[in-house]
């Protein structure tokens, strides 16, 4: 009898699942298993998480998900083999002891994924057990979409029209799982999900958190968006409006189908399930400039711009991830990810911007400050947004271009109502100052309650002097670029 593993990561759902799908069609045996990586789990900064919360709370339904499609099939019931270690070491054991032929999973992108796949892929292979892993986490994906002249995009609008013409429908075909579910083998009575604190981790706050988990989450979020997706184009960008879809920790833990999700948008029609279905675009080409250019996790996608001189201002950093600069929109901004693990995009543009291009600090430092607090932190969108607005990355803005965070606050926040929300020692400041409370005078302050420098900080730098200085930066780094190929065009 053939018998199959699938390893399941990024994927935790059990409907429109690439590598289940394949393994249910070629093995008459087919096992399931989750590992807690601990090469991941130890670097966490925290014992106090909410996407292993997620995680955890996800795999316990899919749990269940399993053993009822085998018992619905006919089958005689089935579930997850959990596991907690280091992933190579569990899966090779795992597969031996189970004497399996191949184990099946599905494609991850990021660099330290790669390596730990090929490593697996060898030690099985020492053990006569092939490997394959397949498409599944994006629409297109490494060289699908290339441009006429066989190179990979550096800019995103041709992609993206590369991505649409070359869309038909195919690659937004789900794969079934029913058919040959009673092939999935049972596990062994008294094997459970272990609990948290057997993992090391306290339960977070995820529970009050408007973010339910699991595939049932996903898709109760999902159903929520696709009744007011004619509205996204137009309200997506207001952080105090109910108008993006919060389903990107449900993409990035995969307990939603991105196939489901862009055949919805294309299906659906109209200028909102556009501009949603281009954001869909995006994950795919980060996805793309990640393989291609694994570099970008440390450097400047733009080599010129590994010139920049980046202040060194462990003072301004910490006012930064302390959310008290004294420009409430950022602060608001940063509140939220701290509260809630969620950052509005808008936001996420301005926080970075006004980091790199108003305190002059490395995105790096940045993007790593993200990456211990985002619910939904994916290493390429993560990597490729800092870049964006660190106008060191592909497609990036211009680093001329450079926002002006009490203007993006009076644009997208009108009446403060997101300021209000996550600073409410603001509560009580009129409209026209919330957005710098520093302009208002001492009468309009003494009525709100807000004395600066106590309840609420004095901007930390100024925004037109910062904006010089990042002209500067900017300007002098692609002179010494200039200078550096120069000199070794010479040679």
């Amino acid at each position: 009898m053939s018998t199959a593993l699938v390893w399941f990561r990024r994927d935790l759902r059990c409907h429109d699942h690439a590598a289940l799908h394949h393994a249910l069609r070629s093995a008459e045996r087919v096992h399931c298993a989750f590992v807690f990586d601990t090469d991941i789990l130890d670097a966490l900064p925290t014992r106090c998480d909410r996407r292993v919360d997620f995680i955890h709370a996800s795999l316990q339904e899919l749990d269940g998900a399993l053993d009822a499609l085998s018992r619905a099939a006919g089958g005689q019931g089935s579930g997850l083999r959990v596991r907690h270690g280091p992933a190579t070491d569990c899966i090779v054991q795992l597969a031996v002891a189970l004497g399996v032929d191949r184990v099946w999973a599905n494609r991850d992108y990021e660099p330290a994924a790669i390596a730990r796949d090929r490593a697996v892929a060898q030690q099985l292979a020492a053990h006569g057990i092939a490997w394959a892993d397949c498409k599944d986490q994006v629409v297109f994906e490494q060289n699908e979409v290339l441009t006429q002249a066989g190179t990979p995009f550096g800019v995103f609008t041709p992609y993206r029209k590369a991505w649409l013409k070359q869309l038909d429908g195919s690659q937004l075909r789900p794969y079934p799982i029913e058919r040959h579910a009673a092939r999935l083998a049972a596990k062994p009575a008294g094997e459970a999900l272990p609990p948290l604190a057997a993992l090391g981790f306290a339960p977070s706050n995820l529970a009050s958190l408007p973010l339910p988990p699991g595939t049932r989450g996903g898709r109760q979020l999902l159903a929520d968006f696709a009744a007011r997706i004619d509205s996204y184009r137009a309200a997506r960008d207001y952080p105090a409006r109910k108008g993006v879809s919060y389903l990107s920790v449900h993409l990035r833990f995969g307990t939603v189908s991105v196939r489901e999700l862009a055949a919805l948008a294309q299906q659906h029609g109209g200028d909102g399930a556009a501009t949603w279905l281009s954001e869909l675009v995006w994950r795919d080409f980060y996805q793309m400039i990640l393989w291609h250019h694994p570099q970008v996790v440390e450097r400047a996608f733009k080599p010129t711009y590994d010139h920049i001189a980046w202040d060194d201002a462990p003072e301004l950093f910490a006012a930064w991830c302390g959310a008290v600069t004294g420009y409430p929109l950022v602060d608001a901004a940063l509140r939220q990810l701290h509260q809630t693990g969620y950052m509005h995009n808008r936001l996420r543009m301005v926080v970075a911007s006004f980091l790199t291009k108003d305190l002059g600090i490395d995105w790096r430092l940045g993007e790593r400050h993200f990456a211990q607090h985002l619910n939904d932190y994916d290493l390429a969108a993560n990597n490729g947004g800092w870049q964006w607005a660190a106008s060191t990355g592909c497609d990036a803005q211009p680093w001329f271009r450079i926002f002006n965070p009490t203007t993006q606050s009076q644009k997208f926040d009108p009446e403060g109502r997101f300021i209000r929300r996550y600073l409410p020692e603001l509560a009580r400041m009129p409209d026209q100052f919330i957005h710098a409370p520093a302009s208002a005078s001492a009468a309009v302050l003494a009525q709100a309650g807000v004395r600066l420098g106590h309840d609420y900080p004095k901007p930390i730098v100024d925004h037109a002097r910062a904006r010089q200085r990042t002209l500067m930066r900017f300007g002098f780094a692609a002179a010494e670029a200039r200078m550096a190929t120069a000199g070794t065009s010479q040679h």
